[in-house]
């Protein structure tokens, strides 16, 4: 029997593991300063993935192959959702603040930021369960919470996205969806392993900490890690490759 082709595009792989292990954890998260937990299997996320692809391109009308989103947000295991959204919609994203963008999604506290700017602002509250915020934004800002829960659970793409759809603009460099799985498939990740990590999930274009575990198993993402629970979560996440660990600068 042929071996299968390495899939070459975000849609390709989600749907790769959809077929394989619809049900198997795919993105947990942790924040230690908080004690929130949240854990998508390859289903749930595909779910989130497939609102957020109509959030950009049918409610706030982003072109397919020429759009770039901004995201400005801590370590959230929202940036996972955002990034696979604009992936499955072929659309860019950058973390680059000199980089054009159309859409900004930042904090809720900080939306004032890029109020005033050319670009379309959406705020997040980074509650646990993605709610509205609870705190007044400023006009023209758009509140995440609100947006999300009315799109589509299926999503069809506008336009078919392909090896060359670009994935990430920064520093006036674009970087394709196959590079960028190019890159995750020689990180070096077991086959069904799992990567505990407390680096940024969009950290150099979200290869190691989000599409690496996305080909071959699954990630934990930490945030405010505690050195009074590190060993212990090592052990019951059963962890075969850690990026980070309590105390170290947050990566992005």
């Amino acid at each position: 029997m042929a071996a299968t082709p390495a899939p070459t595009t975000f849609p390709d792989l989600l749907a790769s593991r959809l077929r394989h292990a619809p049900g198997a954890p795919l993105v947990t998260y942790y924040d230690d300063a908080t004690g929130e937990r949240t854990e998508l299997s390859v289903t749930s996320y595909a779910n989130w993935v497939a609102k957020h692809a109509n959030l950009w391109v049918e409610e706030l009308d982003l072109e397919p192959e020429e759009s770039t989103v901004l995201v400005d947000l801590p370590g959230h295991w929202l940036v996972p959702v955002l990034l696979g959204g604009a992936w499955a919609a072929g659309v860019a994203v950058t973390t680059d603040l000199a980089t054009p963008y159309d859409v900004v999604v930042t904090e809720a506290s900080g939306a004032a930021t890029y109020a005033d700017g050319e670009a379309t602002v959406v705020a997040c509250s980074l509650h646990p369960f993605a709610l509205p915020s609870s705190d007044p934004l400023p006009p023209g800002v758009l509140d995440h919470g609100h947006l999300w829960p009315g799109q589509s659970d299926v999503h069809v793409p506008v336009l078919p996205v392909g090896p060359d759809t670009v994935a990430w603009r920064a520093a006036g460099v674009t970087v394709s969806q196959s590079e960028l799985l190019a890159r995750a498939a020689g990180l070096g990740l077991p086959q069904g392993g799992r990567l505990l990590t407390t680096a940024h999930p969009a950290h150099e274009q979200g290869v190691p900490d989000l599409l690496a575990p996305l080909l071959t198993g699954s990630v934990v993402h930490v945030r405010h890690a505690a050195a009074s629970t590190w060993d212990d979560r090592l052990r019951q996440e059963r962890v075969d490759l850690v990026h980070g660990g309590p105390g170290q600068p947050p990566v992005l």
